[in-house]
């Protein structure tokens, strides 16, 4: 398991920049298409909602690159600026995207309610796990060792959660585009690998945080041993 551990993360890290890679590489080449409507990210978002009865959900835009998201909290998509102004394939899909977390949250779809639950957990495990499994190694206190162990067990499980949820936006995202008309047939396929893309990286996750997890025990584990 020494051997073990570091290696599979080196085989994750790999993999996931492999995955960062073709996301950028898959985006980047869709923004430059343009969608037969000439709909922007902003309008579809917008269409979407008022569709599914959301109209108190505002559309917004943010600074910076792929840093689209859901806000809950504010019920607010938020869009990042290139996305929010853009008519391209991969605008429209990112936007379809966000947009099925709103109905996800509107229709208190199970899966984003466990995983809003977890994130207190999951942000603690992150923040505080790693912290107490190396002090606690160094201090020879394998018991302060253990609960970062535990604490960050609750990272691997948020990121497992995450998984349904971001699989099931992509899914509404896809049939919101396709039933509502803003992509016409030929420009699925796009769509559908800028998804498919975008999901993978959540799956890269769960595998970091996976071999991560199983660093930190194999680390106790050799300490206990010795």
């Amino acid at each position: 398991m020494d051997v073990l551990a570091p290696v599979l993360m080196g085989l994750v890290f790999v993999a996931s920049l492999a995955i960062q890679g073709g996301l950028q590489a898959t985006f980047a080449r869709f923004s430059r298409v343009a969608n037969s409507r000439g709909l922007t990210g902003a309008q579809v978002a917008r269409a979407i909602l008022d569709a599914h009865g959301l109209t108190h959900v505002r559309v917004e835009a943010v600074p910076g690159a792929l840093t689209d998201h859901y806000d809950p909290q504010a019920k607010a998509v938020r869009l990042s600026e290139p996305n929010y102004a853009s008519p391209s394939l991969a605008a429209l899909a990112v936007a379809a995207h966000e947009v099925g977390h709103a109905v996800q949250d509107a229709q208190g779809y199970a899966w984003l309610r466990v995983r809003a639950s977890l994130w207190p957990a999951a942000s603690l495990g992150s923040n505080l796990g790693p912290i107490l499994v190396i002090l606690g190694l160094v201090l020879g206190a394998f018991g302060l060792a253990k609960l970062g162990l535990y604490l960050y067990l609750a990272v691997a499980l948020f990121q497992l959660i995450t998984l349904p949820v971001e699989f099931d936006a992509s899914r509404r995202a896809l049939e919101f585009l396709r039933r509502m008309g803003f992509l016409a047939q030929p420009e699925m396929g796009p769509a559908r690998q800028v998804l498919t893309w975008a999901a993978l990286t959540y799956v890269a996750a769960l595998a970091s945080s996976l071999a991560t997890l199983l660093y930190y025990a194999s680390l106790l584990m050799g300490r206990r041993e010795e």
